[in-house]
């Protein structure tokens, strides 16, 4: 048969392998970066192992390497191999469960008679080299499932039991390193050699299968890369988003903690941080008022029987608190729509009153697993800039588009670059398809009448809707997803949201869900480690600081802290009887912008030393000079989206 391999056409004989095809096409240099193979027929494409024979009916074979997404996934995951089989050698009677590759690296749980230590991470590398350095083949073999249960039934390999016993096939696929045995898809690298540079990371618990009724599991957690320049330069990206943890920056900079022995998920607001919330809350209110929304706010719990109404009872139960009161079950609410459709069926709306969009800076509680709360970024409470438009469908476009530019203008305020994804119907939802297509194609229509570029996420919309994702990507390259606009037909068919139109019948109206920051938490967290803790001046919660030299200079300290807090300025004054340079470093570690020092001089000319944050001393400033400075600061990252910024 003929294959095609890069523009080349091959002649294989039945039963040659995947190696032989492409060695015959690539140089020497391309073979030899090859992990696998691509293969194409009329029906299908698959990766398979480059020792795997090619199939009847292969049309194109391609070379996959790690430069490509997927083959650096196959790297890593085969590395996640060499870990366990080195772990397994070093501490024998060590089970082993699962070991994926993920977005970052890769990990493997183990259930081992004691967990596993930073300490141990070193040795393991070791032993992880000594296999690499044996370039030790993997090789595939397929085996009946009751011969693969007994096989690992023999080594003691419960969890492997469990997972092939789960498996809906006559036969299942193992791999051989050495003397390390696993049950897997594959496809995987040809031989240990391949793996060229590596770092182990951390350990972790977890629980078996993410139940916390299950054994407490050993995890560790690793990462690869093609070479040692891409490792060296995630590894330096890592220590500096260790530097930007917005759960060490919190704490030093005094803006949130945490308590997790009495509230775990939930985080205190701090002052400055909470002055720091503040003006976000309030300058979303203002945008908000000015874009046409009304402010409302509901209740935190609403009776069981609202949440199986709205679908969420049946859908969304495991994620949400219940409580009861006088014999009645009430949830509290994890989401704000219900209430809003509540207090929108409250009045007989005419078309004339559409669209109408309520905007609630709303508390909600939702269930997380204890081992996967995280600072601000993963949370049990939390409160969410929420909006729900109900609109006529013939304004749905036009509501949709306003929503993307509210979340283009404030992304655009941050800093941020950003990507869309329309996330299509999962398979735990409610609705009928009509209602789901019609609703995926408002979104697609809107994002393209607007020339944006998009990706489909398959499956990943609510349980009542598709949705838009926008992703945005911070200070030093890692994505969080923020704004997130769903359309939903489904809900105002449930509690019978009606509009009076021209033709004085009633009409069921469409409601839009969205959210622009998302969790106010999560996008402080965010935004602490994007800015490094650094807020532009608009946002930071002390604007400047006074510092004096000596005590002499203590009633014009206070005197122009009420002159500037006056203007409008956030100011606080360190008048402790501590070294000028101290003092200077200080407010500089704590991130204020600008550092006001006030020595006989500045009061005798009727002004400041100014300070930045970077450590620069641009000299002598007039009060009003320095007022001048920090309001066009303030007000100029407002200046791109026609928005503005208020002192008030």
């Amino acid at each position: 048969m003929q294959i095609s391999v890069e523009g080349k056409l091959i002649e294989a004989a039945a039963g040659v392998s995947c190696a032989e095809v492409l060695k015959q096409a690539l140089s020497g240099k391309r073979f030899k970066a090859a992990l696998a193979c691509r293969v194409r027929t009329a029906d299908t494409e698959e990766l398979l192992d480059l020792s795997a024979e090619v199939p009847a009916g292969a049309l194109e074979l391609a070379p996959v390497t790690a430069e490509e997404p997927e083959g650096l996934q196959l790297l890593r995951h085969s590395t996640s191999h060499v870990m366990a089989a080195a772990v397994q050698k070093l501490f024998p009677g060590v089970k082993v469960t699962i070991g994926p590759s993920i977005d970052s690296g890769f990990y493997y749980d183990f259930d081992a008679p004691r967990p596993f230590s930073p300490d141990d991470l070193e040795a393991i590398e070791k032993q992880m080299r000594a296999i690499i350095a044996e370039n030790v083949p993997f090789e595939r073999s397929v085996m009946n499932k009751a011969d693969a249960v007994a096989l690992f039934r023999d080594k003691g390999e419960n969890y492997k039991v469990e997972i092939i016993e789960g498996i809906d096939a006559d036969t299942v696929s193992l791999y051989r390193c050495g003397d390390f045995l696993d049950l897997c898809r594959g496809p995987h690298i040809p031989a240990t050699g391949a793996v060229k540079a590596f770092k182990l990371l951390s350990v972790a618990g977890a629980y078996w299968r993410g139940d916390e009724k299950n054994p407490m599991l050993s995890r560790i957690y690793g990462t690869a890369f093609p070479d040692e320049k891409a490792l060296k330069d995630y590894l330096a990206a890592i220590e500096e988003a260790k530097r930007r943890d917005h759960r060490r920056l919190g704490k030093e900079l005094g803006l949130f903690s945490f308590h997790e022995d009495v509230a775990p998920g939930m985080s205190f607001w701090l002052p400055k941080g909470m002055m720091l919330r503040t003006i976000l809350e309030d300058f979303l209110v203002r945008e908000h008022l000015k874009r046409g929304y009304e402010l409302v706010r509901g209740p935190q719990i609403l009776r069981r029987e609202l949440w199986e109404r709205s679908g969420h009872y049946d859908h969304y139960r495991e994620n949400m608190y219940f409580t009861e009161i006088e014999g009645d079950v009430h949830g509290v609410k994890p989401m704000n729509c219900v209430g809003h459709m509540l207090m929108y069926g409250e009045t007989l709306h005419s078309y004339r009153d559409l669209p109408v969009r309520m905007f609630e800076l709303g508390v909600v509680h939702r269930h997380e697993k204890s081992g996967t709360l995280h600072g601000l970024l993963r949370v049990r409470q939390f409160t969410q800039d929420d909006a729900h438009i109900i609109c006529a469908i013939d304004q749905l476009e036009e509501e949709i588009i306003n929503v993307m530019h509210l979340s283009a203008d404030l992304m655009d305020l941050f800093g941020f670059k950003y990507r869309i994804f329309i996330s299509t119907r999962p398979e735990d939802s409610i609705g009928s398809d009509e209602a789901w297509e019609r609703a995926t194609s408002a979104l697609i229509k809107a994002v393209e009448k607007e020339g944006k570029p998009y990706q489909i996420n398959e499956g990943d919309g609510a349980f009542y809707g598709p949705k838009i994702d926008i992703k945005v990507t911070d200070a030093i390259g890692r994505e969080w997803q923020l704004s997130t606009i769903q359309v939903d037909f489904t809900l105002p068919e449930r509690f019978d949201l009606v509009y009076v139109g021209q033709d004085g019948e009633r009409h069921r109206p469409v409601m839009v869900h969205r959210a622009i920051l998302g969790s106010l938490e999560r996008f402080i967290g965010v935004l602490t480690e994007h800015y490094a803790g650094a807020f532009p001046a608009w946002l930071a919660p002390v604007q400047a600081r006074i510092v004096n030299v000596t005590d002499s200079q203590m009633d014009y300290v206070k005197e122009m802290k009420s002159r500037l807090a006056a203007a409008g300025l956030r100011v606080e004054t360190d008048l402790r009887n501590e070294k000028l340079g101290f003092k200077i470093r200080e407010a500089q570690m704590a991130k204020i912008p600008y550092v006001l020092v006030v020595g006989d001089r500045e009061v005798a000319d009727g002004g400041f030393s100014v300070r930045l944050r970077s450590g620069e001393n641009i000299g002598f400033r007039s009060v009003e000079e320095v007022i001048a400075m920090v309001r066009t600061e303030s007000e100029e990252p407002f200046k791109r989206g026609g928005m503005s910024y208020s002192f008030a």
